[in-house]
């Protein structure tokens, strides 16, 4: 009934005049034709949406409550010291519950910055460069309910309640999805869809509302349940049109996992179909309104130190040891210090815990299915131009072979902002063989790089990019193309979230492991928000639950089912001893920079596959 009451308003919208509905100008399709003139766009921010009123909201908020109140120590026998290992979204997580619950969390952080996947870092000219494109999400709960536990809101750049697309085969014109105001989910999702006269055509469209049905009506298990198929299988399984693969899946697949359909699991895509389906400002984005590290990172290490906790820099930890019987003894720090703690978490990335895995744990199947999972890579492009591109105040869908996603940050975000010149930030994927990429661009040049992604740039700005000798993508540029790249920064981040292939949820483990005193955090482990900022924070929160809930002496939370395989290869599995972490660079620690000479040595030899041809990858 649902799903038919949504077809049958979205019908009855489509016969309508769309733009009785819009209370903003839509983007719409839209052709760029004035080059050399000067933008008139500003940047223009959103009131804040109502994100509180949903039940995962409400759950978010109970949960968070929890650590000052039912979770909170009682008295000083059961308050903890905790060791974290890691400092990126899950670990301040981590420790933020646990200083709420009146718990001693000590962060080692291996870098001099915070936030691991969200770090950024100043270039000689003072410049930001992040470690990735980060958007905030209403249908980001526990983000959201944290932001405001800090009294952060103000800190972000609401949008327009739109999805911005590129159109692939009209060079410079974008067309979109607009949510309409006071029209609550999944009504505002069909008529947004519908409206749209651009991407799919009528027929296709009411072909794509059968298969969410089963979404509508069972839930999370049907979503949970669709974990063996790619995006693409799922379609063909239940019979959508090819083109919507091609129009919306392929966008939504490099976005959400920087793979394509053919590689990604429908669990992903279905996630986050299922919450804005059923939250009316689920995909309402916002922007930070500037830095990570100071915007962020700060407030929550800020929340920590304030409650007795501390954030330690520059403190890679080079060993687990581990006492006879497997249990912790410390940890071995690089510069000699022994850390000891009541509790230990490790709030590394998946790729990185799997080097600094004790001898001990190595025949463990709750470790050795970590073997199923690995970060997936991706690359994040920041290009400076010389002019002000045409753009719009918002993140943007490219449906490019070779990007992502893409926003003009000088528009977007309030530190960045120049009304003279663009600084585009861009996703590049899939970026490699690993991703399920047609070409290794890990393994190429930054200058390849950029030239590649010019010529992306001069199909999205046809008229603006200039033709550049130093840059051979641009080549066929009219004579009106006057905007150059005067600066550019290629972050390559070999190992990022983990890659959602079909059939990896259920190799992602539970915070509680088997080793007394040690948690797992990270957004790798078992939460239903999978590889994102909201993943990180949740998985932070739940592992921030476990120790809390053992001080207080009770029971913990059981360990997830492990496959039977896994068990049974685990017993014949030889232990070695840990490869540990070779490099003090940022991609030696799982996170993402520009990589120099050094860097690249250090790579080829630590994750040689990082450089393996499509050909031989295949």
């Amino acid at each position: 009934m649902l799903v038919r009451n949504l077809v049958l308003s979205a019908a009855l919208a489509a016969a309508s005049t769309c733009t009785a509905f819009q209370p903003h100008a839509p983007v719409l399709s839209r052709r760029i034709q004035h080059a050399a003139k000067s933008s008139t766009l500003v940047m223009r921010d959103y009131p804040k949406p109502n994100v509180e009123d949903t039940d995962n909201y409400r759950f978010a908020t109970a949960q968070s409550d929890s650590f000052k109140t039912t979770l909170k120590v009682r008295d000083p026998s059961q308050k903890k010291k905790v060791a974290i290992i890691g400092g990126g979204l899950s670990g301040l997580a981590c420790a933020k519950y646990l200083s709420d619950a009146g718990h001693e969390p000590t962060i080692y952080e291996a870098r001099d910055v915070l936030g691991g996947k969200v770090s950024a870092w100043q270039d000689k000219d003072g410049d930001w460069i992040e470690t990735g494109l980060h958007i905030f999400f209403g249908a980001y709960p526990n983000v959201m309910n944290m932001f405001a536990e800090l009294d952060i809101h103000d800190h972000l750049q609401w949008k327009i309640h739109q999805m911005i697309f590129a159109m692939q085969e009209l060079p410079g014109e974008f067309t979109s999805f607009n949510f309409i105001p006071g029209i609550p989910a999944p009504f505002n999702f069909g008529l947004a869809i519908l409206m749209n006269q651009k991407m799919l055509t009528f027929p296709e469209k009411l072909q794509t509302a059968p298969p969410l049905i089963p979404m509508l009506i069972e839930g999370q298990p049907f979503i949970d349940a669709q974990d063996e198929l790619s995006v693409t299988q799922f379609m063909r399984k239940y019979g959508m049109p090819e083109r919507i693969n091609e129009e919306v899946f392929v966008a939504m697949a490099k976005a959400l996992d920087f793979i394509d359909p053919d590689k990604l699991s429908m669990t992903v895509v279905l996630t986050a179909m299922n919450r804005f389906l059923n939250e009316s400002n689920g995909l309402q984005m916002a922007f930070l309104d500037g830095n990570q590290p100071d915007r962020l990172c700060k407030p929550m290490a800020d929340h920590v130190e304030a409650r007795g906790g501390k954030v330690v820099m520059s403190s890679p930890v080079k060993e687990i040891v581990t006492n006879d019987d497997g249990s912790i003894n410390h940890l071995l720090m690089r510069s000699g210090e022994k850390v000891e703690a009541d509790e230990y978490v490790s709030a590394m990335p998946v790729d990185i815990v799997k080097r600094m895995l004790p001898t001990k744990w190595q025949n463990m199947p709750y470790f050795r299915q970590l073997d199923e999972l690995e970060g997936i890579p991706v690359i994040n492009l920041h290009m400076w131009f010389d002019k002000k591109l045409e753009g719009v105040d918002h993140l943007c869908f490219s449906r490019s072979p070779l990007l992502s996603v893409y926003a003009d940050m000088s528009r977007t975000c309030k530190e960045y902002e120049d009304p003279d010149k663009s600084m585009l930030e861009l996703v590049f994927a899939p970026c490699s063989p690993l991703a399920g990429g047609n070409t290794n661009w890990i393994a190429k040049t930054d200058e390849e790089i950029i030239d590649a992604t010019m010529g992306d740039l001069a199909r999205l700005f046809p008229t603006e990019i200039a033709n550049d000798p130093k840059w051979p993508a641009t080549s066929s540029q009219g004579s009106n193309g006057q905007a150059r790249l005067i600066k550019y920064s290629v972050v390559k981040v070999p190992r990022s979230v983990y890659a959602a292939i079909p059939g990896r949820n259920k190799y992602r483990p539970s915070q509680t492991t088997p080793i007394p005193h040690f948690t797992l955090a990270g957004c790798y482990t078992s939460q239903k928000f999978l590889g994102s900022m909201e993943g990180a924070t949740l998985a932070g929160k739940l592992a921030a639950e476990v120790v809390s809930n053992r001080a207080l002496g009770n029971s913990d939370a059981p360990i997830k089912d492990i496959q039977q395989h896994i068990v049974n290869s685990a017993a014949s599995h030889v232990p070695k001893e840990p490869v540990g972490i070779k490099g003090d660079g940022a991609i030696s620690f799982g996170g993402g920079y520009n990589v120099g000479q050094q860097e690249e040595t250090l790579l080829k030899e630590s994750d040689p596959s990082q450089y393996v041809e499509p050909s031989m990858a295949a």
